[in-house]
């Protein structure tokens, strides 16, 4: 029975059990992992009642605080939302195991056998806020690399995440795997968080996903070695040479389709020779779709458009707004992307292969695209079956981070009695 109100004592309890199931779950077998999360989906959809009924009792929690629609809708579970779970449990469980993978192999004129080959992490420390489907996600993506995690959510999701947490320990428990693989920090005192970024004799990295503010302290304050997750201040620039249909239907999808993702479109750039044909267009379009469009002046002379200031630029709004600016040409778009962007995903439309291979060459963030919608900055949908974030930073792990992006690598050295001169 763990004490809630001795916070340090908690956290080195729950780090010690982290670390003693990580030894196990090093070298635990593939299909038992497999076992674990194919349950933990079982578990998931047969309960989901229960789960809906604590995501209830979170919203209304989070209706009395005041929340803002994007929040709410990063909280708010169904049932579809529900089976969108269970199914990235599923395709996590499907994936081969990453563990032991050989990378590379050589042979050295000395006799030695050198293999480079996949290793887990050890513990990984999750900080998330409102969305309970992290829980999920990062748990079956730590147990997939062999990893044991220790889960922080915020308190906005408390209730959701419990529920959806005793799924994950149900399916540990069917595969005969050891129930602290994954664990759940069961209170809301943020010391618990700072416990976490000093657990630097158990914890091996910190991955904090959230809002700029939860994000900036974890890089500020943490003493354990952090991927960090920023916030996704995501540009699609309409080039000279776009398609008028496929820019309506992306930067639409981009925009719309859940304004509370951390890969919706923030900032829209147009090049100034469509501005008064496919730029017009497709601002009319999202101003028709409820879309706040802030413009600078080269825009404002369109019926709804809201003057520009200059914070906007450079700003998650995770809301129905979306700042728009003209620009001279692509390499004014490319300025502008470097100075505002955070690094997570940006998009430019166009037909023109030239303009597309300048983007993607002169930008380096961690996610670019060309003519499609940058919701699908996701690991879902770049096959990784889930996602423990968005990596924005340069060092281990970069875009979504998956499975395989939760190993590191030891070399296997073998000899026949080869010794060096």
């Amino acid at each position: 029975m763990k004490d809630t109100d001795n916070i340090p004592a908690l956290m080195a309890e729950i780090g010690a059990r982290a670390r003693a199931a990580a030894a196990e779950l090093a070298t635990a077998d593939a299909g038992a992992k497999r076992a674990a999360l194919e349950a933990a989906a079982d578990a998931v959809w047969q309960r989901r009642a229960d789960i809906l009924a604590a995501n209830e009792r979170d919203l209304a929690a989070a209706r009395d605080k005041g929340l803002t629609p994007a929040m709410m809708d990063r909280l708010a579970l169904d049932e579809g939302r529900i089976e969108g779970i269970t199914k990235g449990l599923r395709a996590v469980a499907a994936q081969d195991d990453p563990v032991g993978t050989v990378i590379a192999e050589w042979d050295r004129p000395s006799g030695l056998h050198i293999q480079r080959v996949r290793t887990p992490l050890g513990v990984i420390g999750v900080i998330y806020e409102s969305r309970p489907n992290v829980t999920a996600d990062a748990g079956a993506l730590c147990l997939k690399s062999g990893n044991a995690v220790i889960l922080r959510g915020g308190s906005e999701s408390f209730h959701s995440s419990a529920a959806i947490h005793a799924c994950l320990v149900e399916g540990l428990r069917a595969a005969g795997l050891p129930e602290d693989a994954i664990q759940r920090v069961p209170v809301t005192d943020r010391a618990a968080v700072q416990a976490m970024l000093t657990m630097t004799d158990t914890i091996d990295v910190i991955v904090p996903r959230g809002g700029k503010s939860l994000v900036g302290l974890v890089q500020r304050e943490a003493r354990v070695p952090v991927f960090a997750h920023l916030e996704g201040i995501v540009h699609i620039y309409l080039d000279a040479g776009a398609d008028p249909a496929k820019a309506l239907k992306v930067v639409l999808n981009a925009k719309t389709r859940r304004t509370g993702i951390c890969g919706a479109a923030e900032c829209l750039l147009i090049h100034r020779d469509v501005a008064d044909t496919i730029g017009q267009g497709v601002i009319r379009a999202l101003i028709d779709a409820g879309v706040e469009v802030r413009g600078d002046a080269a825009l404002q002379s369109i019926p709804g458009v809201v003057p520009a200031g200059e914070e906007d630029w450079g700003r998650e709004y995770l809301d129905s707004i979306i700042a728009a600016r003209v620009v001279d040409d692509i390499d004014a778009a490319i300025a502008h992307i470097r100075r505002y962007g955070s690094g997570h995903t940006d998009c430019i439309i166009t037909e023109d292969d030239a303009a597309a291979d300048r983007f993607f060459a002169r930008l380096d963030s961690a996610i670019l695209m060309r003519n499609a919608s940058t919701q699908f900055a996701d690991g879902g949908e770049f096959g990784m079956g889930a996602e423990i974030g968005i990596a924005t930073g340069k060092m281990h792990a970069r875009g979504p981070v998956g499975a395989e992006q939760l190993t590191s690598f030891k070399y296997l050295v073998v000899g026949d009695g080869a010794v060096r001169t």
